[in-house]
């Protein structure tokens, strides 16, 4: 530890953000970050503890606590305020495969259980990787580092996610030679995709997938693995395939007026967007346009919060987002101590948007809808939504949502958008390769294990855990890219988590 009173000499200092009505003028990322030499000052608020909480990456209380890529951090933040930036390069992409990605959409489950949070604020972690990885690629650190030797095995990778493009990653450094499959037109899957472009500008992903592909990862998009490409052929072509392809099956609202013109998924609300943004700025129209429209977003999450920021930049007449739990305390719950994940309210930048434009939080807590109506061409006119009340049910003893009769309400909305969350894995890929599913649909495997119940076929990320965060998808992709190597070469010298 280079400054072992850093934590008291300095106070925690993270990028400043382009005021929201500012920045709802476009689609760019609105992040100002700190300079090299007040970046370097927060490294230095690293106690490096004995047990660092930070990189445990544990459950508890069924909340993951610490970073689940088990990253080096008190290791790269002292190096970061030594201004060592190339081994803090080296020690951060030790176990991450992409901290391009989590440094700019990781909700930081590192700094929530930061040992300096216990009693003031936690080390910027979060922010010294960005510095890190974006000084990496500045210096030439990042650049590719094709593998010397190949090994003549072949794998396939269905899926080029955040869990698809690791397993691709570590395999072709360990030598093998890696083809991943794409249905879109572009490589990245939900990082491209899922996440809109304030979020996650798409060069950055073109960036790594650029260096991928220099290293020899070789990639096919608009291949519909399953339909285009039979499941057959890539298990005669591949010595191993990977199926990386997501949780793709968006949970639906099935009320009354459900078939009214103007109610779209979140996912494809968002994709829509993202691919015209890219193909035209716009010009060609493809796309969920909400000017001067009342919205009404189902869900509560990080996709709901994007729907938001993404419906106010065109225009939106009002945004609305619905969501079933009751609104989180503004400070920790007596259970809910450190170093558990804080389950406290939080206000993110699509909130904060609505909030500037409209002058009030756009979040509705404790209800749920009952009606969309239509009009009588069929067009969505309005949501009828209804108040819901946690109660405790005398025979079983679990918390039951039940409805408060008369506290209806109805929204005027002419586009709802359903962001509540995926059920699984789609059928016609998992049929296609004859792989067991779960109850969840999630493709089966012994616990720890990432081989499916078919030979020489393996998981990895949302098909395999359910619907998670893009750290956990890398994890999981770094995880089956090591029981892959370990099938096909009987041992494996990928780094573990």
């Amino acid at each position: 530890m280079g400054k072992p009173t850093g934590f008291m000499e300095y106070k925690r200092e993270v990028s400043k953000d382009v005021k929201p009505k500012e920045r709802i003028k476009n689609f760019h990322e609105f992040h100002q970050h700190l300079p090299v030499e007040r970046q370097q000052l927060q490294g230095a608020r690293c106690m490096e503890c004995g047990v660092p909480f930070c990189q445990a990456g544990m459950t508890i209380c069924g909340m993951t606590s610490g970073c689940p890529l088990h990253n080096l951090v008190p290791e790269w933040n002292d190096l970061v305020y030594m201004g060592n930036w190339k081994q803090a390069y080296n020690r951060l992409v030790k176990t991450n495969s992409f901290p391009e990605f989590t440094a700019r959409v990781c909700p930081a489950l590192c700094e929530a259980a930061c040992t300096c949070g216990l009693n003031g604020e936690p080390v910027a972690t979060k922010e010294n990787e960005y510095a890190i990885i974006e000084n990496a690629y500045e210096k030439g650190y990042a650049a590719p580092k094709p593998p010397k030797v190949r090994t003549g095995k072949k794998v396939a990778v269905v899926g080029s996610g955040p869990s698809g493009l690791a397993v691709a990653d570590q395999l072709n450094k360990r030598g093998h030679s890696v083809t991943v499959f794409e249905r879109s037109d572009r490589i990245g899957g939900l990082l491209m995709y899922g996440i809109p472009n304030m979020k996650l500008e798409k060069q950055i992903v073109s960036r790594k997938v650029k260096v991928m592909e220099a290293e020899g990862v070789v990639f096919m998009t608009g291949v519909d693995v399953g339909k285009d490409l039979k499941a057959e052929k890539l298990l005669k072509d591949f010595d191993r395939v990977v199926l990386a392809c997501g949780a793709s099956n968006p949970r639906d609202i099935n009320v009354p007026g459900r078939d009214a013109k103007g109610i779209y998924f979140a996912v494809d609300f968002l994709k829509a967007n993202t691919k015209s943004l890219l193909d035209s700025d716009f010009a060609d129209g493809n796309f969920v346009n909400t000017k001067d429209k009342n919205v009404v977003i189902i869900g509560g999450g990080d996709t709901g919060n994007d729907c938001v920021g993404t419906s106010i930049r065109h225009g939106c007449k009002s945004v609305t987002q619905i969501e079933m739990m009751p609104k989180a305390p503004k400070e920790r719950g007596e259970d809910n101590p450190w170093p558990q994940w804080p389950k406290i309210c939080k206000t993110d930048y699509g909130q904060e948007e609505a909030i500037a434009v409209f002058g009030h939080d756009p979040r509705i807590y404790e209800s749920t809808v009952k009606e969309f109506v239509k009009d009588k061409n069929g067009n969505l006119k309005a949501v009828k939504i209804i108040k819901l009340v946690w109660e405790k049910n005398p025979d079983t003893g679990r918390m039951e949502m039940k409805e408060i009769e008369g506290s209806e309400q109805t929204l005027p909305a002419e586009i709802v958008l359903i962001a509540a969350g995926f059920l699984g894995s789609q059928k016609y890929v998992t049929d296609a390769f004859k792989v067991e599913v779960n109850q969840c649909t999630n493709v089966n495997t012994l616990p720890g294990s990432y081989e499916t119940s078919v030979k020489n076929v393996f998981t990895a990320g949302d098909m395999h855990r359910g619907q998670s965060l893009v750290v956990w998808a890398i994890r999981e992709g770094r995880e089956a890219a090591r029981a892959v190597d370990e099938s096909l070469m009987g041992y494996t010298n990928l780094a573990a988590q």
